[in-house]
């Protein structure tokens, strides 16, 4: 997902979006323990898109405070 898309969710969307990236994330680190990883630069990819998630999530809240 490029950042402005991740712009256009709600925050609820958000929420979601970023719990499945975060169950996702998981499974791929117990496949990496195991030896099983296919893909070891998709590790990488889901951490940034959660952290530009959190971004996202954080500046709202900040916007909604300062009101």
């Amino acid at each position: 997902m490029k950042f402005k898309e991740i712009k256009e969710l709600s925050s609820e969307e958000l929420a979601t979006k970023k719990r499945e990236l975060r169950q996702e994330s998981l499974h791929l680190r117990l496949q990496q323990q195991s030896g099983q990883l296919e893909q070891p630069s998709r590790l990488r990819l889901i951490r940034r898109q959660v952290a530009q998630l959190e971004t996202v999530l954080s500046e709202r809240t900040a916007k909604t405070e300062a009101k």
